[in-house]
């Protein structure tokens, strides 16, 4: 299944059905009087979280929804019929935005979470309603209110406990295949991944998931290489985990490299718990990487911890550490939710 993790959808509510004017008309029954009944009500639109889905695949090819006019009223005071809600699915972790792409409607970060986009018009009154003791004969009837039209943009973020950052060919894909069951792709050139993959990385007995990030390079958060177009994934993660490849001419300067990224991106995202790693260091004299990292520490004040992926070496400490942070953050953020679904209303 192709990944796509932003769609713009096309939404209209459904229009009220208007109200009847009608008169009771019957043998031997004289000044029957009004008896024209109101319309129905349009249907909404709403987008919810649903499970079994990720990615937004499916509004790639049907980008227009609407509902169907509520029923006319008529006359016997038959009210018209209201016209069923449209219900979209969408994946766990979905933000629903305006057409300008910055203003967020809804966040639809656990399953079952729905909001409601558009509304539909209510039903017009039939003659019938407008009767009293000064107007026996009312000839008049309302038209039903129209729905809510709007153009949504829908952002797919994973919903994932870690992620990995780095430079291209910093080995993230190879790192993900050994801890995980997940196939990335994977070759010796940069940007073999073109989309987010997930894994799922057992440690202590349980497990979490963990989300293999496209490389960024410099300029990212300006457009440069893929861009932010996937940065978005990890703004979900409770802990990043920063390959750096140490055969390359510069550590120190990859690292800051996607540091600076992550900070021209999001300062939330910056701020989130980092490990360090130094991958392929099985490519290197053992005396060169202990030169290397100690260099890094001194230029960095951070210590790296020292692994191979394709050689699976010293890989527990890493999972071990990844696993220390997100149960730590999971604990932090429990909150009391005694509901565990959010149902939200919008009104444009």
């Amino acid at each position: 299944m192709k990944f796509l993790d932003e769609a713009k959808i096309f939404v209209k509510s459904g229009d009220g059905g208007g109200g009847s004017v009608s008169f009771r008309r019957e043998k031997f029954i004289e000044f029957g009087g009004p008896d024209g009944g109101d319309g129905g009500k349009g249907g909404d639109v709403w987008i919810e979280a649903a499970s079994d889905l990720n990615t937004l695949i499916d509004y790639r090819y049907q980008g227009h929804f609407k509902v169907r006019t509520g029923g006319h009223g008529m006359g016997r005071l038959r009210a018209g019929a209201n016209t069923p809600d449209i219900v979209l699915k969408v994946p766990v972790g979905t933000e629903v935005l305006e057409e300008d792409r910055e203003t967020l409607i809804a966040d639809l970060a656990k399953l079952g979470d729905r909001v409601c986009v558009a509304r539909g018009g209510n039903g017009g009154f039939g003659n019938a309603y407008f009767k009293s003791a000064t107007n026996r004969s009312p000839y008049h009837a309302n038209a039903g209110l129209p729905g809510v039209e709007l153009w949504v943009w829908l952002r797919l973020k994973l919903i994932a406990d870690a992620g990995i950052v780095g430079l291209p060919n910093a080995g993230k894909s190879t790192f993900l295949s050994v801890v995980s069951a997940a196939k990335p792709k994977i070759a010796d050139y940069p940007f073999t991944t073109l989309h987010p993959q997930l894994g799922v990385v057992r440690a202590a007995g349980n497990s979490f998931v963990l989300a293999d990030i496209p490389g960024l390079i410099e300029g990212a958060s300006e457009g440069a290489g893929l861009g932010t177009k996937f940065l978005g994934h990890v703004e979900r993660c409770a802990v990043l985990l920063h390959l750096i490849d140490c055969t390359g001419d510069d550590p120190v300067a990859a690292y800051k490299t996607v540091r600076a990224e992550l900070k021209a991106y999001s300062p939330i995202l910056a701020k989130k718990p980092e490990i360090i790693a130094f991958n392929k260091i099985d490519a290197l004299p053992a005396k060169d990487v202990e030169k290397l990292a100690a260099i890094f520490k001194t230029k960095t004040k951070k210590e790296p911890l020292l692994i191979s992926a394709a050689a699976q070496k010293n890989l527990e400490p890493v999972i071990y550490a990844l696993y220390a942070k997100v149960t730590k953050n999971k604990a932090d953020a429990r909150l009391p939710d005694p509901e565990g679904v959010t149902t939200e209303e919008w009104r444009p």
